[in-house]
């Protein structure tokens, strides 16, 4: 009888443990970590607006996970990354970005791939007149033309490829306006600050405020490709190369697609 007694108090007391156990387990940081999941997307300014149409749309089908998006030039974003800023994913709106990460060893290597492409175009205000290319810019009456910096900005190094193989370049330097990103210049052209400016193609496509003088010719300046990679310090590998597949995906596509981007 003591026997059973025993048996059945070392039982109750074995159960109780396991239960206090189990919810110390289900409670931990790594359990709600694991059940709730912030992910940091580090993206090329151009990209604005397709991404935050993308984000509800994975959060459908992973309603575990946040997507918090850091807009920027991508140069600034390198940058940024360089310094050990918190990003788990990276979209550049230009190789070079990339590479210079890739050769820091900052990348998960085998995560990156060719995400979209995009136009560089010439735009100006609504109402202007008499601007209809690149050539069209040397003329007197044109003051200010609004450029990323090139130092930083793809958009703004696509522009100096292509003015320059256009042979304007140099002689339109005192008429640069610098802008800290793409979605800076289209401002600039909307508000009427200036005379000019060049932007995506994908840009121009987001306000009435402006409209396209010239679409610029591909071979005046290099692809213009955005590759995506997950970052070697993302705390969330798994979700974030899941972020990066679905963006491949054909529901992703189609989001692109309607702002006027080309899937690689």
């Amino acid at each position: 009888m003591k026997r059973q007694r025993f048996l059945v108090l070392m039982t109750l007391l074995v159960l109780a443990f396991g239960a206090s156990f189990g919810v110390r387990l289900f409670n931990s940081p790594t359990a709600i970590a694991q059940a709730n999941t912030q992910l940091i997307v580090s993206a090329a300014a151009s990209l604005t607006d397709a991404l935050k149409e993308l984000a509800p749309l994975y959060r459908q089908a992973h309603s575990n996970v946040s997507v918090r998006y850091n807009f920027a030039s991508s140069g600034a974003l390198q940058q940024q990354i360089e310094n050990g800023a918190p990003a788990d994913v990276f979209i550049s709106a230009a190789e070079k970005q990339m590479d210079a990460l890739q050769q820091k060893s900052l990348l998960v290597s085998d995560t990156r791939r060719n995400l979209l492409t995009n136009r560089l175009v010439l735009v100006v205000p609504t109402r202007a007149s008499g601007i209809t290319n690149l050539k069209s810019l040397t003329d007197l009456r044109v003051k200010r033309i609004a450029i990323g910096d090139p130092r930083s900005v793809p958009a703004g190094q696509y522009a100096e490829e292509a003015l320059t193989k256009a042979g304007v370049w140099k002689q339109l330097k005192s008429k640069y306006v610098l802008a800290s990103n793409v979605r800076q210049v289209l401002q600039f052209v909307e508000a009427g600050n200036v005379d000019a400016g060049l932007v995506y193609l994908t840009d121009a496509k987001t306000t009435n405020k402006v409209k396209i003088a010239q679409t610029i010719p591909a071979n005046l300046h290099s692809p213009i490709v955005y590759p995506i990679a997950v970052l070697k310090n993302s705390r969330n590998q798994t979700v974030s190369r899941n972020f990066v597949q679905f963006l491949l995906s054909n529901s992703a596509k189609k989001v692109f697609t309607k702002y006027g981007f080309t899937v690689s």
